[in-house]
């Protein structure tokens, strides 16, 4: 819905309603160069509004485009964000700045990379917060499965850790160079339309089309199993006990043993399943009461239950890839192994922004495919 100011409203509360919509209308907004304003943020949430880890993503995307911002700061439930023009340079973000946070890097750095991709010149990131904490895509995760499908689209990023950042405290500092995938005057994808109802010019367009419809056969399996700041016989516990689990898939397993540098103390379990198709990761993180061997089979039940099911991409990548086929040229279609809500949410939230339709073929919680033609 568009106000009097040609300003796009997004509703905060639509589906999952939670930070993805925050997240992806901003990176939209910038990209298409269209004002936007989101009402009822995280609505119904036990604590609604932008909490530390959304106001850094907001910040964040003020700081690259120039933008004005209305709204920005912890509890808004709305939001205005009216961007400009995309800087390069050097940046460094803090989760922690306004609120002692362990949020999430990886949900900061997602929120920038669609707008910082389809830029003019290479930007230079530094994140700091959170970087393997509960109920966001790991460090590891980001670097083995979703940079190298999007790089598949003709994106250029290169990632490294300098401290791993655990919850409660974080502290952890990622790094991260961004390259445009294509300079020059070009037009937008179909439909994308800025505040003046003009296609807009003068920024890079050259995602391509992906398309994962079959993942093949498993090649080969690997993964580490890491701790920060506690005896490194926990980790090799969690690598025991994962090899003996995944044994069963008859492939190679090579899971390497880390003492991480951090500020705090943690654990993690991470797998890497190398398919012909595609790679695929599912992580576990350690907690209080929870031991080294349950940490492990966590990871692994999760590994099982995509081997057994038949789509490629697994259900949290196939959530993050749908600004991603909305602004490539051409088709692009995968299946998944689950059509989770995030997704459908996400799908709703670049349908208001552009004059696209993106099919999802098969019902929540089951398998399914993802095709934009």
């Amino acid at each position: 819905m568009l106000d009097g100011l040609n300003r796009l409203t997004i509703d905060g509360s639509y589906g999952e309603g939670g930070g993805q919509i925050v997240r992806t209308a901003l990176a939209l907004s910038i990209v298409l160069s269209k004002p936007i304003e989101i009402i009822n943020i995280r609505k119904g949430r036990k604590k609604s509004g932008l909490q530390p880890q959304h106001l850094t993503c907001v910040n964040a995307c003020g700081e690259i485009s120039n933008a004005h911002i209305e709204g920005n700061e912890i509890g808004s439930s709305l939001l205005r964000f009216h961007p400009g023009k995309v800087k390069s340079g050097d940046f460094t973000f803090d989760v922690a700045e306004n609120r002692g946070s362990a949020g999430s890097t990886s949900l900061v750095l997602q929120t920038l990379l669609p707008p910082l991709i389809l830029g003019k010149d290479p930007v230079r990131l530094t994140v700091m917060g959170g970087t393997h904490v509960p109920w966001s895509p790991p460090f590891h995760y980001l670097k083995e499965v979703f940079l190298p499908v999007i790089e598949m689209m003709g994106a250029s990023i290169e990632l490294s850790i300098e401290k791993w950042g655990w919850y409660p405290i974080g502290g952890g500092i990622l790094h991260t160079e961004i390259y445009p995938v294509r300079k020059g005057i070009v037009s937008h994808p179909l439909g994308a339309r800025n505040d003046s109802g003009d296609r807009p010019s003068g920024m890079s367009s050259g995602l391509n089309g992906i398309r994962i419809e079959d993942r093949g056969r498993l090649l080969r399996v690997h993964g580490i199993s890491a701790v920060s700041n506690l005896p490194l016989s926990i980790a090799e516990r969690q690598r025991s006990e994962g090899i003996k689990c995944l044994k069963t898939l008859s492939v190679d397993t090579d899971i390497e043993v880390i003492s991480a540098p951090s500020p705090g103390k943690g654990t993690f379990f991470f797998i890497v399943a190398e398919y012909e198709g595609i790679k695929t990761g599912f992580s576990s993180l350690g907690a209080i009461g929870k031991n080294a061997e349950e940490v492990a089979r966590e990871a692994c039940r999760d590994v099982f239950d995509y081997h057994r099911s038949r789509g490629a991409v697994d259900p949290h990548l196939a959530d993050q890839l749908i600004p991603y086929v909305a602004l490539a040229k051409g088709m692009s279609s995968f299946t998944t192994t689950k059509i989770t809500r995030h997704l459908l949410t996400n799908v709703w939230t670049v349908e208001q922004f552009m004059d696209l339709r993106i099919k999802v073929e098969g019902l929540e919680g089951e398998e399914g495919r993802v095709v934009r033609n």
